[in-house]
């Protein structure tokens, strides 16, 4: 967008008439070096097409597009007349904002004026200013823009009282940016008050970023519970906000019932018997001035007021007579304009304004093409670069493995489909055939994933596809208008951006589901068919992978996946790691540059891929497989060997878990116990908090299959990115630095007490270790640790180690404060890796960068391992970068005395360690510490 300075504005200038004034401005904008002398032409001949004044003294100056060649560079230059200026059209001018621009960027200078002259009096102030700050004050004021529009919108969320309803729709202004933490622990220590007709209202105006109106409405309302408000932001910039809640208020039907459609006309002060009609703005460069002071011209011969909104923007309303706020909605080719009147000849007035518009208001127009139909508020993305070929691209390591062969590239045929249709029968009647003929589909492959990962996640599709809310919500946005298509996408898109903001990184991933769902029946009523892979072995390359891609793949063929988008702890990574293919996820848009054909590496080892690897890359490749297939058969052989090194150092492998049905299949694959078992599982499968005979019938399982090998417990550990239904807390800015773990559960000590008593009770003699999670320094062990010797005194139980697990960078500096009080040290490395570098290992430019063999993580172990020692006390490794080939020996040279992965890489990591000597572990370890980077580690291990 354009910015101005001071340096942009000539204050006092004089000129006899608008051509005069016209001229002084294109001398201006030369002597900047923003445009060569023709420029001055194509000002006069925008005048020559229409008045460039836009109201309260001000003109904006700016050439044709053919003028456009003789721009050297944007820029703006803005000239005030104090005695004034006469234009063409007799309005007198005090103020030129003069724009040269290479493209529509005065679009955007333009809007923003018209918030600017909403103030009375402005333009007064403008004409009267002495100084250049002054003018650049007034012009530049950034006006809080209200935001109520279809994103504010939660319409039949499963919720049944005030409180969650309204902190379900602060969570919504969050994760938009319109609200800060401040605001939602406003909320929490408020109660909603009733507005009438079953309205509740809550406000805050602390943290608010963006004044906001938020709306959310219960899955079953009654007449004591319609909807609550959300109101953010204060003073006259609530204002329009405040006008739209007065509408809701004034209207006798429940709002709990109507689409976000009708909700929205609601909100912007259209009556139910209201006449409406929707029209599509075909001009070029949209709503700009010349257009929108013909509107204002037709508008202003109606015999009716006429309303005017955007249906792709907010819930405000603007007087369609009324140039600057016209002008203010923004409005761009491809975008709906929603007309509306009330009163006799209501029907003729707005018929009227439609008719202006759809023939171009004095602007030649041209129809919508289908590309325009579906992405009319897309904005222009730059071309993407290719990738380099035989060279490691770094990403995300989701899955394990080392795979290279063609690459099949899965692009998503376009599914174009009309945006409106005129028979809402039949198109609720193609609806429902597709969503049966979906629901089938899911039938099918659930049959073929039975006893496998993928079944009960295909199956949580297929309940999707019977949520009756969501069909409801798709049959009324067709009966208002819409195809089976588009009511069945913004049915979608709605539901599942409702769940996004319902919590974090890990819920947003588990709303791609629904968009796979959603997919699916698109697919179906488009009549379009997935793509075909080849019949010989290949790696599959997506943009992203729904769970039911996944589930669909030949494993005899695929040999490993390739994503654009993803975090490790999507459903599709999930299901890469079960069905034992290597997966890189996060890569990138270039990604999408490659040609199917073109052979890639596949390294979900270290998380990267190689584009047409060279035949000097090619031959270590293979000799790097085929020693890895040997590998894997010696280690399937000796998986119940211990894992001694060659100089017989023995440390413990053991298995990461998070079921405890799986434990008999880790003891299978030699384990030497379970090093890490999250038992969050078992809270997150119950609609209430588990009972203690719930808890004791699981973690039976997992003792009984153990057979005396050891358990490691790992308390409660959500919060952050795992929410429970029943355990409801506010949104945070950043939950990962928020109230989880260890943290949370002191503050529902009744909750974690159950689950100690039942780990205590079940475990009886057997081999118990509890881990604390999220432990910061020894104030918060101390807590956890009385309530395990209180229980312990009660039921009589044996001593039991109690330890934590490092995975703040506070608790690895303070270990030697911890070390003399707790029994073990359990390291994990995916979040101590990056609250140590400050990179979210979701994220999807910098999670390739958030690697545990970075020095300063090694240092961080380093100083656990040594406090540890010191006082006779273990540690282990809990992380994935204990099972990562590189950083086995450096972990081992640093004293690590226990590896915990996951029970698929038991045997490997056994194999390992056996080949390792503990003396060149160490001196590895050495060599790590001493380097800059992660790269540089990876690099001097891969060259030792």
């Amino acid at each position: 967008m354009l910015t101005l300075t001071a340096d942009d504005i000539r204050l006092g200038c004089r000129a006899a008439n608008w051509r005069e004034a016209l001229a002084l401005a294109g001398e201006e904008l030369e002597a900047a070096g923003r445009t060569t002398p023709e420029y001055l032409q194509g000002l006069l001949d925008r005048e020559a097409q229409s008045s460039t004044v836009l109201g309260n003294g001000i003109a904006i100056p700016h050439g044709t597009p053919e003028s456009r060649e003789h721009v050297r560079s944007t820029g703006i230059r803005v000239l005030q007349f104090p005695d004034g200026v006469t234009w063409h059209d007799d309005a007198r001018v005090h103020v030129l904002v003069t724009i040269a621009a290479q493209s529509d960027e005065h679009l955007d200078i333009l809007r923003h004026l018209t918030r600017v002259l909403d103030k009375p009096g402005l333009a007064q102030q403008l004409a009267e200013a002495t100084d250049r700050d002054t003018l650049l004050a007034c012009l530049s004021r950034t006006p809080a823009t209200p935001k109520c529009d279809r994103d504010t919108l939660l319409l039949k969320v499963p919720a049944s009282d005030t409180r969650e309803l309204a902190l379900t729709a602060a969570a919504r202004l969050q994760s938009l940016g319109c609200v800060e933490p401040p605001f939602i622990a406003s909320l929490v220590a408020q109660s909603p008050q009733a507005v009438g007709r079953g309205l509740w209202l809550v406000h805050a105006t602390d943290g608010v970023t963006q004044p906001a109106l938020a709306v959310a409405t219960p899955a079953k309302a009654d007449s004591a519970l319609d909807g609550v408000l959300c109101l953010a932001g204060q003073g006259e910039d609530t204002q329009p906000l405040l006008e739209q809640i007065d509408h809701l208020l004034t209207q006798p039907e429940s709002i709990a019932r109507l689409s976000a459609d009708e909700l929205l006309a609601r909100l912007a002060g259209e009556q139910a018997n209201a006449v409406t009609r929707q029209v599509r703005l075909l001009n070029a460069h949209g709503l700009h001035a010349r257009p929108a002071k013909q509107l204002v011209q037709v508008a202003r011969q109606q015999s009716l007021p006429l309303q005017l909104r955007l249906l792709e923007g907010d819930a405000q309303a603007v007087s369609a007579t009324s140039l600057t706020r016209v002008i203010g909605l923004g409005a761009r080719r491809g975008q709906t304009l929603v007309i509306s009147a009330a009163g006799e000849g209501a029907q003729a007035a707005v018929d009227a304004l439609a008719q202006a518009i759809e023939s171009g208001l004095g602007e030649a127009v041209t129809p919508l093409r289908a590309h325009d139909e579906r992405k009319a508020t897309d904005t222009p993305t730059q071309p993407v670069e290719p990738l380099e070929t035989d060279t490691p691209i770094k990403a995300v390591a989701a899955s394990p493995g080392l795979a290279v062969a063609p690459a099949f590239v899965m692009r998503l045929p376009e599914l174009t489909y009309a945006a409106t249709a005129n028979d809402p029968d039949n198109q609720c009647e193609r609806l429902n055939r597709a969503i049966d003929e979906a629901f089938g589909q899911l039938e099918a492959l659930i049959r073929q994933a039975e006893g496998g990962e993928a079944g009960p996640i295909l199956a949580v599709h297929a309940e999707m596809l019977r949520d009756d809310d969501l069909h409801q919500a798709a049959f009324d946005i067709i009966r208002e208008g819409a195809s089976a298509e588009a009511g069945w996408w913004q049915a979608i898109d709605t539901a599942a951006k409702a769940q996004e903001a319902l919590a974090d990184r890990l819920l947003a991933e588990r709303a791609a589901d629904l968009r796979d769902v959603g997919r699916r029946v698109l697919a179906n009523l488009c009549g379009v068919a997935m793509p075909t892979p080849p019949d010989e072995a290949y790696i599959l390359v997506a943009d992203d992978l729904g769970p039911s891609d996944v589930a669909r793949l030949d494993t005899q063929r695929v040999r490993g996946l390739v994503t654009a988008k993803g975090g490790a702890t999507a459903h599709s990574a999930i299901l890469a790691r079960a069905l034992g293919l290597p997966a890189v996820v996060g890569v990138g848009e270039r990604l999408l540059t490659l040609d199917s054909g073109t052979d890639v590496v596949v390294d979900g080892e270290r998380g990267c891929i190689v584009p047409a690897p060279g035949a000097e890359r090619r031959r270590r490749l293979n000799q790097r497989l085929e020693q890895l297939e040997q590998l894997q058969a010696r280690a399937h052989e000796a998986r119940h060997e211990p894992a001694s090194t060659v100089d017989g150092h023995q440390v413990e492998v053991c298995a990461n878990l998070g079921n405890t049905a799986h434990t008999p299949e880790a003891v299978e694959r030699g384990a030497d116990g379970v090093g890490l078992l999250r038992t969050e599982f078992i809270f997150m499968a119950h609609s209430e908090a588990p009972d203690l005979a719930t808890q004791r019938a699981e973690y039976a399982k997992a003792f009984d299959a153990l057979d005396g090998l050891p358990l490691v417990a790992r308390t409660l550990d959500v919060g952050g990115d795992k929410p429970l239904d029943y355990w409801p807390l506010p949104e945070e800015d950043n939950p990962f630095l928020g109230l989880r773990g260890i943290r949370l559960s002191l503050t529902r000590p009744e909750i974690l007490e159950t689950q100690l008593r039942a780990l205590l009770t079940e475990a009886g003699s057997r081999p118990l270790r509890i881990m604390f999670p999220m432990v910061k320094d020894l104030a918060e062990f101390r807590a956890a640790k009385a309530l395990v010797d209180r229980l312990r005194e009660e039921i009589d139980a044996p001593d039991v180690q109690v330890g934590v697990m490092i995975e703040i960078p506070s608790s690895a500096l303070l270990a030697p404060t911890l070390a003399p009080e707790v029994d073990f040290f359990s390291i994990g490395t995916n979040d101590l890796t990056q609250y140590t570098l400050a990179i979210d290992r979701g994220h999807p430019q910098l999670s390739a960068e958030s690697d545990g063999l970075h020095p300063a993580v090694l240092r961080l172990i380093q100083m656990t391992v040594q406090a540890a020692h010191e006082h006779g006390r273990w540690v282990g490794i809990c992380g994935e970068l204990g099972s990562d080939p590189q950083a086995i020996p450096v972990l081992l040279g640093l004293g690590v005395d226990e590896f915990s992965v996951t029970s698929r890489r038991v045997p490997l990591v056994k194999a390992c360690i056996r080949n390792l000597a503990l003396s060149d572990a160490k001196s590895l370890a050495q060599l790590a510490l001493q380097q800059a980077t992660a790269s540089d580690v990876r690099d001097k291990l891969e060259g030792a």
